[in-house]
Protein backbone atom coordinates (compact mmCIF):
# COMPACT_ATOMS: atom_id res chain seq x y z
CA UNK A 1 0.00 0.00 0.00
CA UNK A 2 1.50 3.57 -1.15
CA UNK A 3 0.45 5.95 1.09
CA UNK A 4 0.25 9.57 -0.13
CA UNK A 5 -0.39 13.24 1.31
CA UNK A 6 -2.84 14.65 -0.57
CA UNK A 7 -3.16 18.52 -0.20
CA UNK A 8 -6.59 19.53 -1.07
CA UNK A 9 -8.49 23.07 -0.51
CA UNK A 10 -12.14 21.36 0.02
CA UNK A 11 -13.31 18.55 0.89
CA UNK A 12 -13.01 15.79 -1.87
CA UNK A 13 -16.16 13.69 -2.90
CA UNK A 14 -14.47 12.35 -5.57
CA UNK A 15 -11.74 10.65 -2.63
CA UNK A 16 -14.69 9.34 -0.47
CA UNK A 17 -16.30 7.81 -3.59
CA UNK A 18 -12.70 6.02 -4.18
CA UNK A 19 -12.31 5.40 -0.60
CA UNK A 20 -16.21 3.46 -0.11
CA UNK A 21 -16.01 1.50 -3.93
CA UNK A 22 -12.46 0.39 -3.27
CA UNK A 23 -10.86 2.01 -5.72
CA UNK A 24 -8.27 3.24 -3.64
CA UNK A 25 -7.42 0.20 -2.31
CA UNK A 26 -7.76 -1.72 -5.34
CA UNK A 27 -5.15 0.62 -6.80
CA UNK A 28 -2.63 0.44 -4.08
CA UNK A 29 -3.50 3.48 -2.60
CA UNK A 30 -3.78 5.26 0.98
CA UNK A 31 -4.67 8.79 0.25
CA UNK A 32 -4.43 11.40 3.45
CA UNK A 33 -6.10 14.51 2.36
CA UNK A 34 -4.24 17.72 4.15
CA UNK A 35 -6.55 20.95 4.10
CA UNK A 36 -4.63 23.94 2.88
CA UNK A 37 -4.45 27.49 4.78
CA UNK A 38 -3.95 29.23 1.75
CA UNK A 39 -2.31 28.27 -2.26
CA UNK A 40 1.04 29.53 -0.38
CA UNK A 41 0.68 27.59 2.24
CA UNK A 42 -0.24 24.39 -0.09
CA UNK A 43 3.02 24.85 -2.00
CA UNK A 44 5.08 26.04 0.64
CA UNK A 45 3.79 22.44 2.18
CA UNK A 46 4.92 21.04 -1.68
CA UNK A 47 8.32 22.37 -1.84
CA UNK A 48 9.66 21.57 1.59
CA UNK A 49 8.19 17.83 0.75
CA UNK A 50 5.32 18.07 3.86
CA UNK A 51 2.84 17.07 0.93
CA UNK A 52 3.89 14.61 -1.70
CA UNK A 53 1.10 16.07 -4.26
CA UNK A 54 -2.28 18.55 -4.57
CA UNK A 55 -5.46 18.78 -5.75
CA UNK A 56 -5.15 22.89 -6.57
CA UNK A 57 -5.89 25.40 -9.10
CA UNK A 58 -3.73 25.13 -12.02
CA UNK A 59 -2.86 29.03 -11.85
CA UNK A 60 -1.00 28.08 -8.82
CA UNK A 61 1.34 25.96 -10.42
CA UNK A 62 1.61 28.22 -13.23
CA UNK A 63 2.75 31.23 -10.28
CA UNK A 64 4.78 28.65 -8.10
CA UNK A 65 6.87 27.45 -11.64
CA UNK A 66 7.09 30.59 -13.61
CA UNK A 67 6.18 33.77 -11.64
CA UNK A 68 9.03 34.70 -9.00
CA UNK A 69 6.47 37.44 -7.50
CA UNK A 70 4.21 34.99 -6.46
CA UNK A 71 3.64 35.27 -2.68
CA UNK A 72 6.04 32.67 -1.31
CA UNK A 73 9.05 34.87 -3.38
CA UNK A 74 10.64 31.85 -5.00
CA UNK A 75 9.79 29.43 -7.85
CA UNK A 76 10.27 25.17 -8.09
CA UNK A 77 9.89 22.49 -10.60
CA UNK A 78 5.97 21.76 -9.72
CA UNK A 79 4.09 20.15 -12.18
CA UNK A 80 0.37 19.73 -13.31
CA UNK A 81 0.25 15.90 -13.84
CA UNK A 82 -3.69 15.78 -14.62
CA UNK A 83 -6.95 17.85 -14.56
CA UNK A 84 -9.59 16.63 -12.12
CA UNK A 85 -12.61 18.90 -12.78
CA UNK A 86 -13.49 21.94 -14.65
CA UNK A 87 -14.71 24.16 -11.82
CA UNK A 88 -17.30 22.14 -10.09
CA UNK A 89 -20.45 25.37 -10.28
CA UNK A 90 -17.37 27.69 -9.84
CA UNK A 91 -18.91 31.27 -9.80
CA UNK A 92 -19.40 34.35 -8.13
CA UNK A 93 -21.92 35.08 -5.55
CA UNK A 94 -23.50 37.82 -3.34
CA UNK A 95 -24.19 37.10 0.47
CA UNK A 96 -27.39 36.93 1.79
CA UNK A 97 -29.47 39.86 2.03
CA UNK A 98 -28.33 41.27 -1.35
CA UNK A 99 -29.57 42.46 -3.98
CA UNK A 100 -26.94 42.34 -6.74
CA UNK A 101 -23.70 43.61 -7.47
CA UNK A 102 -22.47 46.90 -6.16
CA UNK A 103 -19.87 49.15 -5.43
CA UNK A 104 -18.44 49.79 -2.14
CA UNK A 105 -18.38 46.09 -0.75
CA UNK A 106 -15.82 44.07 -0.16
CA UNK A 107 -14.34 40.65 -2.03
CA UNK A 108 -13.34 37.62 -0.05
CA UNK A 109 -10.37 36.01 -2.23
CA UNK A 110 -7.96 33.30 -1.38
CA UNK A 111 -4.77 35.63 -1.93
CA UNK A 112 -5.13 38.63 -4.68
CA UNK A 113 -2.47 36.92 -6.82
CA UNK A 114 -4.27 33.53 -7.37
CA UNK A 115 -6.44 31.99 -9.90
CA UNK A 116 -10.01 31.67 -8.28
CA UNK A 117 -8.72 35.83 -7.21
CA UNK A 118 -7.77 36.60 -10.91
CA UNK A 119 -11.80 35.07 -11.72
CA UNK A 120 -13.64 37.47 -9.32
CA UNK A 121 -11.99 40.19 -10.51
CA UNK A 122 -13.09 39.16 -14.19
CA UNK A 123 -16.69 38.68 -13.52
CA UNK A 124 -16.58 42.29 -11.51
CA UNK A 125 -15.30 43.96 -14.41
CA UNK A 126 -17.90 42.28 -16.81
CA UNK A 127 -20.25 43.85 -14.14
CA UNK A 128 -18.35 46.92 -14.43
CA UNK A 129 -16.86 47.19 -11.49
CA UNK A 130 -13.35 48.24 -10.77
CA UNK A 131 -11.17 46.39 -7.91
CA UNK A 132 -9.60 49.01 -5.33
CA UNK A 133 -11.70 51.44 -6.48
CA UNK A 134 -15.65 50.00 -6.83
CA UNK A 135 -14.41 47.82 -3.99
CA UNK A 136 -12.33 46.43 -1.25
CA UNK A 137 -10.09 42.94 -1.66
CA UNK A 138 -9.57 41.06 1.70
CA UNK A 139 -7.50 37.69 2.11
CA UNK A 140 -9.10 34.71 3.98
CA UNK A 141 -7.55 31.85 3.07
CA UNK A 142 -9.22 28.65 1.66
CA UNK A 143 -12.51 28.29 -0.10
CA UNK A 144 -14.93 26.75 2.37
CA UNK A 145 -13.52 29.97 4.81
CA UNK A 146 -14.63 31.90 2.18
CA UNK A 147 -18.02 30.46 2.48
CA UNK A 148 -18.28 30.86 5.82
CA UNK A 149 -17.26 34.54 5.98
CA UNK A 150 -20.06 35.45 3.02
CA UNK A 151 -22.70 33.22 5.26
CA UNK A 152 -21.88 35.56 8.02
CA UNK A 153 -21.19 38.68 6.28
CA UNK A 154 -17.75 39.02 6.57
CA UNK A 155 -17.56 40.26 2.86
CA UNK A 156 -20.13 40.88 0.48
CA UNK A 157 -18.68 38.87 -2.59
CA UNK A 158 -16.84 35.71 -3.14
CA UNK A 159 -15.78 33.03 -5.95
CA UNK A 160 -16.99 29.59 -4.36
CA UNK A 161 -17.21 25.97 -5.87
CA UNK A 162 -17.04 22.13 -5.38
CA UNK A 163 -20.05 22.41 -3.41
CA UNK A 164 -19.05 25.42 -1.10
CA UNK A 165 -21.80 27.20 -3.55
CA UNK A 166 -24.97 25.60 -2.49
CA UNK A 167 -23.91 25.22 0.54
CA UNK A 168 -23.89 29.42 0.27
CA UNK A 169 -26.81 29.11 -1.43
CA UNK A 170 -28.89 26.99 1.18
CA UNK A 171 -27.73 29.63 3.48
CA UNK A 172 -29.34 33.02 0.94
CA UNK A 173 -26.60 33.07 -0.67
CA UNK A 174 -26.94 34.44 -4.66
CA UNK A 175 -24.63 32.66 -7.77
CA UNK A 176 -24.63 36.59 -9.91
CA UNK A 177 -22.11 34.83 -12.35
CA UNK A 178 -20.14 31.64 -13.33
CA UNK A 179 -16.33 31.29 -14.62
CA UNK A 180 -18.10 29.30 -17.72
CA UNK A 181 -18.53 33.05 -19.30
CA UNK A 182 -15.15 33.58 -19.67
CA UNK A 183 -14.37 30.32 -21.22
CA UNK A 184 -13.03 26.47 -20.81
CA UNK A 185 -11.58 26.40 -17.42
CA UNK A 186 -9.83 23.82 -15.33
CA UNK A 187 -10.83 24.07 -11.73
CA UNK A 188 -8.36 21.31 -10.47
CA UNK A 189 -5.60 19.33 -11.48
CA UNK A 190 -2.91 16.99 -9.75
CA UNK A 191 0.45 18.71 -9.42
CA UNK A 192 3.44 17.44 -7.42
CA UNK A 193 6.86 18.50 -7.64
CA UNK A 194 10.03 16.88 -9.73
CA UNK A 195 11.05 15.09 -6.36
CA UNK A 196 7.47 14.52 -5.61
CA UNK A 197 7.07 12.73 -8.98
CA UNK A 198 10.52 10.45 -8.66
CA UNK A 199 9.59 9.16 -5.12
CA UNK A 200 5.65 8.94 -5.54
CA UNK A 201 5.41 9.09 -9.74
CA UNK A 202 3.99 5.22 -9.49
CA UNK A 203 1.28 6.02 -7.23
CA UNK A 204 -0.24 8.67 -8.61
CA UNK A 205 -0.18 7.51 -11.95
CA UNK A 206 -1.99 5.46 -10.17
CA UNK A 207 -4.18 8.01 -8.10
CA UNK A 208 -4.89 9.23 -11.53
CA UNK A 209 -6.15 6.25 -13.10
CA UNK A 210 -8.53 6.67 -10.39
CA UNK A 211 -9.77 9.94 -10.44
CA UNK A 212 -10.50 9.43 -14.44
CA UNK A 213 -12.07 5.98 -14.22
CA UNK A 214 -14.85 7.44 -11.20
CA UNK A 215 -15.44 10.40 -13.67
CA UNK A 216 -16.46 8.25 -16.52
CA UNK A 217 -18.44 6.09 -14.03
CA UNK A 218 -20.35 8.42 -12.06
CA UNK A 219 -21.16 10.27 -15.37
CA UNK A 220 -22.41 6.75 -16.88
CA UNK A 221 -25.24 6.78 -13.67
CA UNK A 222 -22.89 4.67 -11.41
CA UNK A 223 -22.18 4.78 -7.74
CA UNK A 224 -25.20 7.41 -7.44
CA UNK A 225 -26.12 6.12 -4.06
CA UNK A 226 -22.47 5.81 -2.64
CA UNK A 227 -21.67 9.64 -4.42
CA UNK A 228 -24.98 11.45 -2.47
CA UNK A 229 -23.74 9.99 0.81
CA UNK A 230 -20.41 10.86 -0.04
CA UNK A 231 -22.10 14.59 -0.39
CA UNK A 232 -23.83 14.64 2.57
CA UNK A 233 -21.19 13.51 4.79
CA UNK A 234 -17.74 15.71 3.39
CA UNK A 235 -20.58 18.77 2.53
CA UNK A 236 -23.44 18.55 4.34
CA UNK A 237 -25.72 19.13 1.31
CA UNK A 238 -28.94 16.75 1.57
CA UNK A 239 -31.95 16.50 -0.76
CA UNK A 240 -31.80 18.47 -4.18
CA UNK A 241 -28.81 20.29 -2.74
CA UNK A 242 -27.04 16.67 -3.03
CA UNK A 243 -28.86 16.18 -6.31
CA UNK A 244 -27.56 19.36 -7.39
CA UNK A 245 -23.90 18.76 -6.72
CA UNK A 246 -23.94 15.22 -8.11
CA UNK A 247 -25.59 16.81 -11.70
CA UNK A 248 -22.47 19.38 -11.35
CA UNK A 249 -19.74 16.31 -10.60
CA UNK A 250 -21.44 14.46 -13.83
CA UNK A 251 -21.14 17.86 -16.27
CA UNK A 252 -19.19 17.80 -19.00
CA UNK A 253 -18.40 21.89 -18.64
CA UNK A 254 -18.40 22.23 -15.01
CA UNK A 255 -17.74 18.50 -13.66
CA UNK A 256 -14.99 15.71 -13.10
CA UNK A 257 -12.68 15.31 -16.34
CA UNK A 258 -12.96 11.58 -18.08
CA UNK A 259 -9.54 11.60 -19.50
CA UNK A 260 -7.60 13.82 -16.66
CA UNK A 261 -6.19 15.91 -19.71
CA UNK A 262 -5.47 19.85 -19.48
CA UNK A 263 -6.57 21.01 -22.65
CA UNK A 264 -4.48 24.02 -24.37
CA UNK A 265 -8.08 26.26 -24.19
CA UNK A 266 -8.45 25.72 -20.58
CA UNK A 267 -5.11 26.79 -20.16
CA UNK A 268 -4.95 29.94 -22.29
CA UNK A 269 -8.33 30.63 -19.99
CA UNK A 270 -5.91 30.34 -16.67
CA UNK A 271 -2.66 32.53 -18.73
CA UNK A 272 -5.32 35.23 -20.00
CA UNK A 273 -6.35 35.83 -16.28
CA UNK A 274 -3.51 35.88 -14.98
CA UNK A 275 -2.25 38.58 -17.47
CA UNK A 276 -5.20 40.34 -17.11
CA UNK A 277 -5.54 40.39 -13.59
CA UNK A 278 -2.05 40.18 -11.87
CA UNK A 279 0.21 42.92 -11.10
CA UNK A 280 3.40 41.38 -12.44
CA UNK A 281 5.48 43.10 -14.34
CA UNK A 282 5.91 40.52 -17.09
CA UNK A 283 3.18 38.72 -18.57
CA UNK A 284 3.38 34.77 -19.30
CA UNK A 285 2.34 33.10 -22.51
CA UNK A 286 1.21 29.74 -22.11
CA UNK A 287 3.69 28.76 -25.22
CA UNK A 288 6.58 29.94 -23.20
CA UNK A 289 4.51 27.79 -19.97
CA UNK A 290 4.18 24.41 -21.67
CA UNK A 291 8.31 24.88 -22.93
CA UNK A 292 9.38 25.62 -19.13
CA UNK A 293 7.15 21.65 -18.68
CA UNK A 294 4.51 23.14 -16.98
CA UNK A 295 2.20 20.04 -17.72
CA UNK A 296 3.84 16.96 -17.50
CA UNK A 297 1.42 14.39 -19.57
CA UNK A 298 3.69 11.16 -18.49
CA UNK A 299 1.46 9.74 -15.55
CA UNK A 300 -1.75 9.95 -17.56
CA UNK A 301 -3.71 6.92 -17.52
Amino acid sequence: MHSIQLGTFSPSVLLSVATTTGALVEAGLEVTEVPAKTSAHQFADLFEGRLDAAFTNPDNVLAYRCVAGNPLGRTGDVRVLGAVDRGLGLGLFTAPGSTGLSSGGRLGVDVPGSGFAFIAFELLARAGLVRDTDYDVVSLGSTPKRARALIEGTVDTTVLNAGNDLVAEAQGAHRVASVTEIGPYAGTVLCATADGIAEHGTALAALLGVTSTLARELAAGQHRQVALAAITDRLGLTGASAERHLAILTDPAQGLVPDARLTREELDTVVFLRNRHSRAATPVTAAEALDSGLVDESLLP
